[in-house]
């Protein structure tokens, strides 16, 4: 396996008000980089160094638009298999349960109560991951982006990022005594000598 080293974008309880929804502007606001022998480790340890938290148990918020739902089965069955709950909204709920994966469904915030957002602010959520497309979809989910920041719940809004988290909590919760840590020379060294051996 190769050397990962992934950046993972900052903290946005700097900005108050400030929507989480990345734009190209601010996709360099305060890096940081985890090194691992596996992308998975690696992003965790990112992640990690970047302030946020990794859930290794609880409830995972996904909704996701139409063209990610094949993304988000595989996601929703990874966080299942290592014991999380996965509620979603009745989209993406719907098409989750005719594929067999045990899902609830969860009103969206116009839907009425109760909501996701009332249970982010319940505290029975601790994962969000939630992509949207076009004007009104994005700002229909703009509380709940708001209230995962206030409430520091580690959130996504892609599905790269939200496939890179759902791998990075598995690869943490499967490995005895979390991420490890090692010299940076370590991983050099192994590298060179997989290469020496080729």
């Amino acid at each position: 396996i190769s050397m990962a080293e992934v950046l993972v974008s900052g903290p946005f309880s700097r900005f108050p008000g400030v929507d989480v929804l990345l734009v190209p502007e601010m996709k360099s606001t305060g890096e940081t980089m985890g090194i691992d022998t596996s992308f998975a480790a690696a992003f965790g340890k990112g992640f990690i160094g970047s302030g946020s938290t990794l859930p290794k148990k609880g409830t995972a918020f996904v909704s996701v638009r139409d063209r990610d739902k094949a993304g988000a089965a595989e996601i929703a069955q990874q966080l299942l298999s290592v014991g999380f709950k996965v509620v979603c909204t009745r989209g993406t709920g719907e098409h989750l349960q005719s594929l067999g994966i045990a899902v609830e469904i969860v009103n969206k915030v116009h839907e009425g109560r109760p909501h996701i957002v009332d249970m982010m602010k319940d505290g029975n959520i601790q994962l969000v991951f939630n992509t949207t497309d076009g004007a009104q979809a994005i700002a229909d989910s703009a509380s709940i982006r708001k209230t995962a920041l206030f409430g520091k719940i580690p959130y996504a809004t892609t599905m790269a990022g939200s496939k890179a988290m759902a791998q990075a909590i598995t690869a943490r919760i499967n490995t005895a005594g979390g991420f490890g840590v090692a010299p940076l020379q370590s991983y050099f060294t192994k590298k060179a000598g997989k290469k020496d051996a080729a």
